[in-house]
């Protein structure tokens, strides 16, 4: 029984599952935390990263692992100096203080080219963006940089000695292109003309090896691991897709701390509004996809306003009909990736003196939701087929306000699949996928994995109305 292990290193914590190589069934799992960020500067020390990997490793039993693969969080920045030493703090992928670099990267050759060359129109959240206010906010520590890398290119490294990533996670760079499968040295000029091939990890194919577990690496995390075979790694949304099974046509609302709509296609987008980019997936496809800052981190806060625990805030958003009497939260709290507003801040309308806590909790889910599906638009208005079925997944997707009201304003049955943790499932497909030299579509069959429960909206909720309140609230923030 080959036991494969995949990790899901996010913004919160670092999760792990140990499976069975061959049926998937969950042999062990574990979490430790990541210190907090809160935008609009949001960094942490890569060594933060590994040291919860470890504590997280501590928990599983001690047992010999085949494979390992590593998904992280995309967009961030890792920079390392000529002897491999971090060079500062990384930037991750909500940290949106490189906004004025977005602005000035888009002005210079325009938001189509950008669309055309790799895929995305580089907002703040894009690693290029990031690249860029280092050169210019600090030119001490960007005349150390010898290597540039994103969370999990760094952590594969550290596993293995080796500097690469694979076509998903380097599509989120904003130098790297989807559609021609190669990096743009061109776009990478725009911030500083050099030659950063010697800078760039080398970008391995799905079922590629990056290495094998050194024994120092072992020695660190756990025994079992040394000589482990590593995947490629990707980044958190390839390897959800990965322990989904996603097929073309199936679109993901995942709810975490931001959201994301995405699905799987054969084919790349190129998007000149910069609301869907195009990602490369981790199966040699394609992952168009819609990103927003503000999702289960909108709830979260106000629930603690309202000082409700989780279910309590449940309970008083389903308690309140829909349209929340009137009341609509425009929820871009810490700005806003799409619509591209980095100096956002949350809007609420429609408040009147008989205002409750359940009026709140409802706006809140509603603005959040909204938004989700105003992504779901954006994809059909790219040419992206999403009409398969409607999968919830992340954290938000275990409250059941957000399954009706998903549900219901989408006005399409949502499903909720089986297990909590697909970003680790989904590394665990790759690394058996690696292990035994299958497609992680032949393992994602054998494993069973996207079947899940069925929520059915309720045909008697006027999405229609509830919308075209909040995209009146939107607009005017917009325009304001």
């Amino acid at each position: 029984m080959p036991l494969v292990l995949g990790v899901d290193s996010s913004t919160q914590s670092t999760k792990v599952e140990l499976r069975d190589a061959d049926d998937g069934r969950l042999v062990a799992s574990g979490r430790a935390p990541h210190p907090p960020t809160v935008p609009p500067r949001s960094e942490q020390e890569p060594s933060e990263w590994w040291a919860a990997l470890r504590g997280a490793m501590a928990t599983l039993p001690n047992v010999e692992i085949a494979a390992i693969a590593i998904a992280a969080q995309q967009m961030g920045l890792v920079t390392l100096d000529a002897a491999g030493q971090v060079v500062r703090p990384a930037k991750l992928w909500n940290d949106t203080e490189s906004a004025d670099q977005s602005r000035r990267l888009i002005e210079a050759i325009g938001a189509a080219a950008w669309a055309r060359a790799c895929g995305s129109v580089p907002v703040a959240s894009f690693t290029i963006t990031k690249l860029a206010w280092l050169k210019e906010r600090e030119p001490s520590s960007w005349a150390r940089v010898a290597r540039v890398l994103g969370p999990h290119d760094w952590l594969t490294w550290r596993l293995t000695g080796r500097f690469v990533t694979d076509r998903g996670d380097a599509s989120g760079t904003g130098w790297w292109s989807p559609a021609e499968g190669r990096y743009r040295q061109d776009l990478l000029s725009l911030v500083e003309g050099r030659d950063w091939m010697p800078a760039l990890p080398a970008v391995l194919g799905p079922l590629d090896v990056a290495g094998q577990v050194t024994p120092e690496a072992a020695g660190e995390l756990a025994p079992g691991l040394s000589g482990a075979l590593v995947a490629p790694g990707t980044g958190d949304n390839m390897a959800a897709a990965l322990g989904l099974g996603l097929r073309a046509g199936e679109v993901v609302f995942s709810l975490g701390t931001s959201g994301t709509v995405y699905t799987v296609s054969e084919h790349p987008v190129a998007d000149a509004t910069g609301k869907v980019g195009s990602f490369a997936d981790a199966t040699g496809r394609h992952l168009p996809l819609v990103c927003t800052l503000n999702a289960t981190k909108v709830t979260d806060t106000f629930a603690r306003v309202l000082s409700l625990g989780r279910e309590a805030f449940d309970s008083a958003a389903l308690a309140v009909p829909a349209g929340a009497h009137g009341v609509v939260l425009v929820p871009y709290l810490d700005g806003e990736r799409t619509p591209n507003r980095p100096d956002a801040t949350g809007t609420l309308r429609g408040l009147r003196s008989d205002l409750a806590a359940g009026t709140l909790a409802r706006a809140a889910f509603e603005g959040v939701v909204c938004g989700l599906l105003d992504a779901l638009d954006a994809l059909g208005a790219a040419g992206v087929d999403a009409s398969g079925r409607l999968l919830l997944v992340g954290g938000g997707a275990r409250s059941l306000a957000y399954r009706r009201i998903v549900a219901d304003l989408a006005q399409r049955s949502a499903t909720v699949p089986h297990g909590d943790e697909l970003v680790a499932t989904g590394a665990c497909v790759q690394a058996a996928a690696v292990l035994q030299r299958r497609t992680p579509e032949e393992i994602a069959r054998a494993w069973r994995l996207g079947a899940g429960e069925a929520i059915k909206p309720d045909p008697g909720v006027d999405a229609a109305t509830v919308r075209a309140a909040y995209a009146r609230a939107r607009d005017a923030v917009q325009s304001s």
